[in-house]
């Protein structure tokens, strides 16, 4: 008899060279669906303020409860303020949503990563570093970037609020598999360019549509060198790329990563969990749908220029004319020339600034902070420049604290913020204002997206951030370090 992927024939089994998505889409396969998707059972759920209220209330009103409690972990992220968190929070409809969510928590009996819990922050942050996020999972949480999780081996779904309310309500999800594109970055790369380099390189070459359809495997010898919080850094900006998901296969670093956490296995258990976590990943002989490669040392620091993520140069290249857009992208350029008012033809380095934003989900871990910290260190900010700094989470605030990290920040004129999502979709007080330009090491530069409906921002990696925010206008990073 014949099965999806793997071929039995009686009592001898002949195994398929399998990918992680393969082997983790078939442990976690209840049942084809008449519709052709699949029920996939999701084992982990992650909610926050902002897409969760809405599904527990249509749990209310068709009278059902939360299946597995147990595999549902909250915090509060989106609309948190940073510059003060006292409670009641200044913004009514923040401190509402905070209400509505912690009466949620304990009627349902999921657990709440709450600004007493010393462990709330960015949902993106707090789910690896807790050690939440394990190989082999499958994991949904109602916001775009999910994909991040991926960095440990596992498939991780941005998900909407009514599908919020299903894995709530069955802890399933219907979907249809992606097909796969392996992305293979080989080489190394170098001093000044960062993960983030790297993945705003894939999405300028790819397209932000180049991953409709697919989930995206990192791969290559620059990939496995990198430590993990650079990966959780190119795979969650895997959506920007239009991929359902991004991953990176199990290896070593992640399992060092993992040990001790606080909900990873401990003792002999990690151990049986590390055999099982090996045994995810992506076999050597596997096939993919797609192959994309890219070689390291060619990539520089890179920077936005428009509206969207796939809108990219490096910091030696000129802000583009509307005559070089591909035929299929030239209205998205002209829109993207015209709002962002920047002068085709002049180099992007030299642009100046307004506010210089470090943190997010992308960039807002411990390691972010210390490259930035290395630009930043003896020098001030830029007269006239808004500077903020702004942790992933209460354990990245403190990690960086006793490290000394934010009194380089202070001493040079950054703002040390609380942690959460502020500027990076200007949901809460940290907003844009006007037509501020922002250097930012956020994941979207969509308009309006800082707050501001003619705010303009300029995605990059922390050091560059940290670059711009000291000469007060965009400057290579690699000029400035020691």
């Amino acid at each position: 008899m014949i099965l999806a992927r793997d071929r039995l024939i009686w009592h001898n089994t002949i195994t398929m060279a399998e990918t992680l998505l393969d082997k983790v889409w078939r442990a976690h396969t209840v049942r084809t669906l008449p519709s052709g998707q699949t029920q996939l059972f999701i084992g982990l759920h992650l909610i926050h303020e902002v897409t969760s209220p809405q599904a527990f209330q249509m749990l209310r009103e068709a009278g059902l409860k939360v299946r597995y409690p147990e595999r549902t972990f909250a915090t509060i992220d989106h609309i948190v303020p940073t510059a003060s968190q006292a409670r009641p929070f200044t913004d009514i409809m923040a401190e509402e949503m905070t209400v509505h969510l912690a009466t949620n928590c304990k009627e349902f009996g999921i657990p709440f990563f709450d600004l007493d819990s010393r462990r709330q922050g960015i949902v993106h942050v707090i789910g690896p570093e807790l050690g939440l996020t394990q190989p082999g999972m499958t994991i949904a949480c109602g916001d775009s970037h999910t994909s991040t999780h991926g960095a440990l081996g596992a498939l991780a779904f941005g998900i909407g609020t009514s599908q919020v309310r299903d894995v709530l309500a069955t802890q399933c999800l219907a979907m249809t598999k992606p097909k796969l594109r392996q992305i293979q970055i080989e080489g190394r790369l170098a001093r000044g360019v960062y993960a983030k380099d790297a993945i705003l390189t894939i999405i300028r070459r790819l397209g932000v549509k180049g991953g409709v359809g697919y989930a995206y495997e990192y791969a290559g010898s620059a990939v496995t060198a990198m430590s993990m919080e650079e990966r959780l850094t190119i795979c969650n900006m895997s959506i920007e790329g239009g991929a359902r998901a991004g991953y990176v296969s199990p290896d070593a670093t992640t399992f060092e990563y993992l040990k001790e956490r606080p909900f990873a296995p401990q003792g002999e258990a990690f151990d049986r969990a590390v055999r099982w976590w090996k045994s995810m990943a992506t076999d050597s002989d596997a096939a993919f749908d797609a192959i994309a490669r890219l070689d390291a040392p060619s990539i520089e620091p890179m920077l936005t220029w428009g509206i969207n993520p796939g809108q990219s140069i490096g910091i030696g290249e000129r802000i583009p004319h509307l005559h070089d857009a591909p035929d299929a992208d030239r209205d998205a350029w002209a829109e993207a020339l015209a709002f962002m008012d920047l002068e085709s033809g002049r180099p992007i380095a030299g642009t100046p600034i307004d506010v210089a934003f470090i943190g997010s989900c992308t960039n807002g871990r411990l390691s972010d902070l210390r490259v930035a910290a290395e630009v930043v260190r003896g020098r001030k900010v830029a007269k006239g420049i808004r500077a903020l700094v702004v942790p992933g989470s209460q354990v990245v605030a403190r990690a960086a604290e006793a490290e000394g990290l934010h009194e380089v920040f202070l001493t040079a004129g950054f703002e040390w913020r609380k942690a959460g999502c502020s500027l990076c979709l200007g949901m809460n007080e940290d907003k844009l204002t006007g037509r501020e330009i922002c250097a930012a090491s956020s994941n979207r530069n969509f308009k309006g997206r800082m707050g501001s409906p003619t705010g303009r921002t300029l995605l990059m990696s922390p050091a560059m951030v940290a670059a711009a925010a000291i000469q007060g206008r965009i400057t290579d990073v690699r000029e400035m370090l020691p």
